[in-house]
This record gives C-alpha cells, sequence and structure tokens, in this order.
C-alpha cells in the first residue's frame, strides 16, 4: 500500500486521526461544504465514506481527481493510504481554460 501524507497541514487533525478533504466547483455542490474532516483511511475508504455521508457525492465521484498534499495521485485508489492530517483535494472536471 502506498502512503501519501504530503505536507501536514492539519496538525490538530493529525493528533485526532482525521484527514481535510476540500471540494471544489461540482463536488462542493454535491457536498454542501468547503471542506470536511474525516477518519483517515484509504483514498477508497475516505471516498466511500463521503458518499455515505454524502449521497449526492456519487454522482461526481467517478469524474473526479484527487490530490493529497497537493500532489495528484492516480492508480488503485484503495492502495493509496491517507495519512492522518493530510489534505485531500477533490477536483471534478472545470469547464472552460
Amino acid at each position: 500500500m502506498r502512503t501519501c501524507v504530503g505536507p501536514v497541514s492539519y496538525p490538530q487533525a493529525m493528533d485526532t486521526g482525521e484527514i481535510n478533504v476540500h471540494f471544489f466547483a461540482a463536488a462542493r455542490a454535491a457536498v454542501g461544504a468547503h471542506e470536511v474532516t474525516i477518519p483517515a483511511d484509504s483514498l477508497e475508504g475516505v471516498l466511500d465514506r463521503l458518499v455515505a455521508d454524502y449521497p449526492e457525492f456519487a454522482a461526481v465521484r467517478p469524474r473526479c481527481s484527487y490530490l493529497i498534499g497537493g500532489v495528484a495521485v492516480h492508480g488503485d485508489l484503495a492502495e493509496i493510504h491517507v495519512e492522518p492530517g493530510a489534505r485531500v483535494d477533490v477536483l471534478p472536471p472545470f469547464a472552460g481554460g
């Protein structure tokens, strides 16, 4: 399993075993928030938790890209572990240029 920490900018979340997830554009609209704090897990586990907590996110999820600590991640999301204190950015496709 790959571990992604990135720059830890949320030390309080690190102490509680949580991560901060930031949403943009359609993902933000689906969740209804700019940011949420949830328990650390694999990226797939994080996304599953978001769908469970915010069902409208399910429609946006397949089209999104993800950054952990500002670095794009790709591959098997179940194999990407997000460490406590990390920031995950959820980026749907953007229109325009």
